[in-house]
């Protein structure tokens, strides 16, 4: 997954953006067609998120709508979102049909990602009792609390660095119908503080009954996690497991190796990694005869040396 472009697709709709206020807005797409995506323009416009979210109310269908997208609203390196959010929630009745909700579809060139401000985003959560599907970006001020939600099949959180909060507040939340979870945990750099203890509820199987495909991702701590989830009793009902984007190293290449089965996984996803090729190989002669799809691509994965010989490897996404 790459974060340089603005997404494309959301909720198996194609994304599309609406117009801004001196845009045409007579040849719209039928509401129900698209995952709408809703922005401040930057560059160009001093028009604030709400007023465009308010524009977008009087212009479309809402009762229709399936899918919405939360782009850049202004100075995101400065301020979070509780505006966008309290919009969203006070206007819920008009969205009956909403079903998947994306806050902070933004680029390096509106705002890096460490530096998108986030807020408390479960209200949302509690607004939209069908949503479906739900990620944000960014995890600067982002707070994710415990809550229930009896409908959420997948939850994405992007960032280059997840508060331990954050993880623990996943982690202890209600989501029988969780069927994809997506956590990009970071860099302490960046206010990735989590360890892979916080981890062990959603591991430990006892929860997210329905969890199909686990993603635990751009992290500097990845081999901890790959030995926590090298015996964790969650991996024997997944089909798809991804470390894909951290520090994984020949230590968590081996603790795979040496744990569980994972002969059972349709997919196995540990693309930019720092693991040597007779390991590499060893998961290749492990599990493609068992017909698990292995994505082992070193990507863009380099390591720097100090004069006194430390390494430094750096995770997918950071800044």
């Amino acid at each position: 997954m790459t974060i340089g472009s603005h997404l494309d697709a959301f909720y198996r709709l194609p994304a599309h953006t609406f117009p801004g206020p001196d845009e045409r807005t007579d040849d719209l797409p039928e509401a129900d067609s698209v995952a709408w995506r809703i922005t401040s323009d930057v560059y160009d416009s001093d028009e604030a998120w709400t007023k465009a979210f308010a524009r977008f109310r009087a212009t479309v269908d809402t009762t229709r709508v399936r899918a919405l997208i939360v782009g850049a609203w202004q100075e995101a390196y400065e301020t979070d979102p509780s505006d966008v959010i309290e919009a969203l929630v006070a206007a819920r009745d008009g969205f009956p049909a909403l079903r998947a909700l994306f806050i902070g579809d933004m680029v390096m060139e509106e705002c890096e990602i460490s530096w998108i401000n986030q807020t408390d985003v479960t209200p949302l959560l509690s607004a939209f009792p069908d949503l479906e599907e739900f990620g944000v970006r960014g995890g600067t001020g982002l707070r994710f609390p415990a809550l229930s939600h009896s409908g959420l099949r997948k939850l994405t959180m992007e960032s280059g660095g997840l508060p331990a909060e954050v993880v623990r507040g996943v982690a202890h939340s209600d989501l029988p119908a969780l069927e994809v979870l997506d956590l990009w945990l970071g860099t302490p750099d960046y206010g990735g503080d989590s360890e892979a203890a916080d981890l062990e509820p959603i591991l430990s199987g006892a929860r997210l009954p329905r969890l199909r495909h686990l993603a635990l991702c751009n992290s500097e701590m990845q081999d901890a996690v790959a030995a926590a989830v090298a015996s964790a009793a969650v991996v024997a009902r997944l089909e798809v497991l991804d470390l894909s984007m951290g520090v994984l190293t020949d230590d968590g290449a081996s603790a795979l190796l040496a744990g569980q089965p994972l002969t059972h996984l349709k997919e196995l996803d540990l693309h930019h990694h720092y693991i040597s090729e007779p390991l590499l190989e060893r998961l290749r002669q492990t599990l493609e005869p068992a017909g698990v799809a292995l994505d082992l691509d070193r990507d863009d994965a380099d390591e720097d040396q100090d004069g006194d010989g430390t390494v430094w490897r750096y995770v997918a996404v950071g800044e």
